[in-house]
């Protein structure tokens, strides 16, 4: 269904790609989709998807464009649902519309879908092609592609270290190692994830609260939006934190994550969600761990934690994307190290990264690193 693009279906396409972006912080599970209506050169309609439960963007820019619907192209970031879910399916409206043709950045990976959208489409008479801008459209939704092909979530880890690679001084001290810019660049990372993870060494050491405290104009909501608090999750192999902990007594939910035979009753009084998984040497198996938030429709998960669980997370394969905020310090050499990876003793067994984003966050740098697989 691909074709040759014309500058104007990509300039289009780019439109629609913009306003997906506006769901970033809000669409959780669903995923971020924008669409514009163009008809005799002009745009008549444009929507974006803003939350679950809402209309989907065909559907908003079909309100938009009303009757010059009839005859138009229909651009949008992923391919029009078919199904009926919290809401009718898009390819339904799009064609009781008129709509001419459609184009599809790319074939939404969700099994409920995948291709049948524009088949329909097709089979109705619209014109239907896709991938024009696709790897723009991906990028808008890695955690949603990767959960729909059954792949679990998509995992960022995010660390914050030294000039010389430390997260701490050697008696724990750690506040603050980056400048308050780089501290407010991590929490919009929070507000646009679905869960942050961390392990219960950092609670028990920091009593972390683990959730957004920018407000809807810090993130630049629209009005009508608020800031979604994401789902707080702790790996706590023997449940032993407290009842008390701060995370437990703000807005939102925190999921525990606990080994078998563990006593998790004192938890599930002070209002945690408990979830029992596999154990292995190292404390509980990550991949049982990934399952589970697949299964709550988590598409991507915030990794906040010491240098322990982070090399374990490694190591297990689970994070596809290392966020590191590297602050101008030196701690010398007694402090902390950024990751714990025993085992490895030759350059054949390093953990390979590719560099793909660097830039300044007023005084630190921000690198962004995607994991090489072997």
């Amino acid at each position: 269904m691909s074709e040759p693009f014309s500058r104007a279906d990509h300039a289009y396409m780019a439109r629609a790609i913009g306003l997906a972006k506006k769901g970033r912080y809000t669409t959780d599970p669903n995923p971020r989709v924008g669409c514009v209506l163009v008809r005799d050169g002009a745009v008549v309609g444009e929507g974006w998807h803003r939350r679950a439960g809402e209309p989907h963007a065909e559907r908003l820019a079909l309100a938009e464009a009303g009757d010059q619907a009839r005859g138009a192209t229909a651009y949008v970031t992923l391919e029009p649902c078919c199904h009926y879910g919290r809401t009718p399916p898009c390819s339904v409206g799009l064609i009781e519309a008129g709509v001419e043709r459609v184009v599809a950045a790319m074939v939404d990976p969700n099994p409920l879908v995948a291709g049948e959208g524009l088949a329909q489409l097709q089979r109705a008479g619209i014109k239907v092609s896709s991938g024009v801008l696709e790897a723009d459209a991906r990028r808008l939704n890695p955690g949603f592609i990767k959960r729909m092909q059954g792949r679990g979530p998509y995992v960022r880890l995010k660390l914050a270290m030294s000039l010389d690679g430390r997260t701490a001084m050697a008696n724990g001290e750690s506040q603050w190692i980056t400048g308050e810019a780089a501290r407010r660049d991590v929490q919009r990372l929070r507000a646009g994830s679905s869960a942050v993870l961390t392990g219960i060494g950092s609670v028990l050491a920091d009593d972390p609260s683990m959730n957004v405290r920018l407000d809807a104009a810090d993130l630049g909501l629209t009005e009508g939006l608020e800031v979604r608090q994401p789902l707080r999750v702790v790996m706590d192999s023997d449940a032993r934190m407290p009842p008390d902990a701060r995370l437990l007594g703000l807005p939102g939910n925190t999921l525990v994550y606990v080994g078998e035979g563990a006593d998790s009753s004192a938890l599930r009084e002070a209002g945690a969600q408990v979830s029992v998984v596999d154990r292995d040497p190292n404390g509980l198996r990550w991949e049982a761990v990934m399952r589970d938030l697949a299964g709550r429709e988590i598409n991507e998960v915030l990794l906040e934690c010491g240098a322990t669980l982070a090399g374990t997370a490694l190591k297990a394969g689970v994070v596809d994307e290392l966020i590191v905020y590297l602050a101008p310090h030196l701690l010398g050499d007694e402090a902390r190290g950024l990751v714990r990876l025993p085992g490895i003793e030759h350059l054949a067994e390093r953990v390979e990264l590719e560099l793909e984003d660097c830039r300044a966050v007023d005084g630190d740098l921000r690198l962004r690193y995607r994991l090489l697989r072997s």
